[in-house]
């Protein structure tokens, strides 16, 4: 029997990181989650975590990804929403006191990724209960953030800790992996066995090494789904030593790569188009996979806010805010229809998620102008809870973004029966066919002539919701399970 082995750790780390899953964390959960269902955990489909101590692969049970995961998406937002007319910051701490002059000086990819990590800790403590684990990979972070402040080369704050202190995200990597752990990968693993990632583990240290010696070793095949190549497409939004992590891990792994996936036609086609220009063979064709709509239902403890907006009185933008997102093109097409039309004719501008990197300017220029006198509001790291309750009362969605992989945010409001208003560039056309409406992500007037005409005709928008509830279909995850089976073992696919 061909086993699939799936490399797990990326979901782990970025537990300690960050309380909320991203997209990436929530696709390829549901994916792992389909596969266990459709063809059972501990038989073909198996889990493995990085064990620092003995530089290999150790066998996890399918629960605690599961549990994990699950803790993770039932973590209530760490804050509720901006508002205009904010009573203002909160006194500083004793912490914030002393660490203020250091954190100013630091580079971006250093200081936001450490002020979340501090901001986040008694969350991260909530949800993984270790927190002696979670101290340590605290002082390990500012460590890094001092070392990059006095020049040493580095990756980010992620990949500073996991290079200087892997064991910072395994707790006593002797006590959390066991030589047992260890040793039933390296009895149970095959030569045609297959060594899966699904996630996003490229800011490891040393992947790449660790996905070729597991190869040698145990005769494994190796598969890769590959999400966007944005860091290398557009490197202008990120910070350089990001980049060159991801880069070296990707050009590292793609001439490894048995089977190569791809989450969307237009990363697929960015894949083998990279591939072509930096001179990588690769061993076969990149297959697009169909990605699932929606998510699991939120847990019962994640009830929505009370504090939400009231339902009907608001447009939705769902999205972690950061600059290829193009929060700061809705910003600017708001304050065109509040010039254009009386305020009780513009809705709400709703934005639904963390707030990110290089985003300091447009956050301080919404502050500025105080959040268009509330008709701009920030709902930070929402509750699965809040973002259910914020889909169903929103009157339409947007997704601007300059760049996507898929576009999870389009087919979601999709299932929820929602209108979504999206830019025409990458795979977004793909991710909202004949039932979204497009505009230029790069004009401003499109943007403003395509918004405002669906608030200029309220029958209008009632007519294509009524049209998405009655002819949308989401695709079940169960078919990217099916999709990514059939690509590793066809026959045990049709079987």
């Amino acid at each position: 029997m061909t086993r699939i082995w799936i490399d797990v750790e990326d979901l782990f780390r970025h537990a300690v990181a960050s309380p909320r899953p991203t997209g990436i964390q929530r696709l390829s959960f549901e994916v792992q989650q389909a596969l266990v269902e459709r063809f059972g955990a501990g038989g073909a489909v198996r889990f493995l975590r990085y064990d620092p101590r003995r530089s290999a692969f150790a066998e996890i049970p399918w629960d605690d990804v599961a549990a994990l995961y699950r803790g993770m998406v039932a973590v209530a937002p760490v804050l509720r929403a901006v508002q205009p007319a904010a009573a203002g910051p909160p006194p500083a701490g004793w912490l914030r006191r002393a660490l203020g002059p250091v954190l100013v000086r630091l580079p971006l990819s250093v200081r936001e990724p450490l002020a979340r990590a501090v901001g986040f800790q008694k969350d991260c403590v909530r949800v993984l209960g270790r927190a002696g684990r979670l101290q340590l990979s605290s002082w390990h972070c500012l460590a890094g953030a001092v070392r990059a402040m006095f020049g040493r080369p580095g990756t980010g704050a992620e990949a500073l800790i996991v290079a200087e202190a892997p064991e910072a995200f395994g707790g006593d990597a002797a006590t959390a992996f066991p030589p047992e752990a260890a040793a039933a990968f390296a009895a149970a693993a095959c030569p045609g066995d297959i060594l899966l990632v699904l996630g996003s583990p490229w800011w490891q240290h040393d992947h790449a090494g660790l996905i070729a010696r597991t190869r040698e070793r145990y005769g494994l095949r190796f598969a890769v789904l590959v999400y966007d190549l944005i860091l290398i497409r557009h490197p202008e939004w990120f910070e350089r030593e990001v980049i060159t992590v991801y880069s070296s891990w990707l050009d590292a792994v793609l001439p490894q790569a048995d089977v190569l996936l791809a989450i969307s036609r237009s990363t697929a086609g960015d894949l083998e188009r990279h591939a072509a220009r930096r001179g990588i063979v690769l061993r076969g064709p990149v297959t697009p996979i169909p990605v699932g709509t929606g998510f699991a239902a939120p847990p019962d403890n994640a009830a929505p806010s009370p504090d939400l907006p009231s339902p009907g009185s608001y447009v939705l933008f769902v999205s972690t805010i950061e600059v290829r997102k193009n929060h700061a093109l809705l910003f600017r097409v708001w304050g065109r229809l509040l010039e254009e039309l009386p305020p009780g004719r513009v809705p709400t501008l709703v934005f639904a998620g963390r707030v990110g990197w290089l985003v300091s300017d447009l956050m301080r220029q919404m502050e500025n102008a105080n959040w268009l006198d509330g008709h701009v509001v920030v709902i930070e790291s929402p509750s699965d809870g809040d973002l259910a309750a914020l889909y169903r009362g929103c009157l339409f969605t947007l997704f601007p973004s300059l760049y996507e992989g898929w576009g999870l945010p389009v087919t979601e409001s999709l299932a929820f029966g929602k209108p979504c208003v999206v830019a025409n560039a990458t795979s977004l056309p793909e991710a909202g066919g004949t039932f979204a409406r497009y505009f230029d992500p790069d004009n401003l007037h499109d943007a403003i002539r395509v918004i405002r005409g669906v608030l200029d005709d309220p029958a209008g928008l009632a007519a294509w919701e009524a049209d998405i509830r009655r002819d949308y279909r989401p695709v079940p995850w169960s078919a990217s399970a099916d999709a990514v089976m059939a690509a590793l073992v066809p026959a045990a696919a049709t079987r």
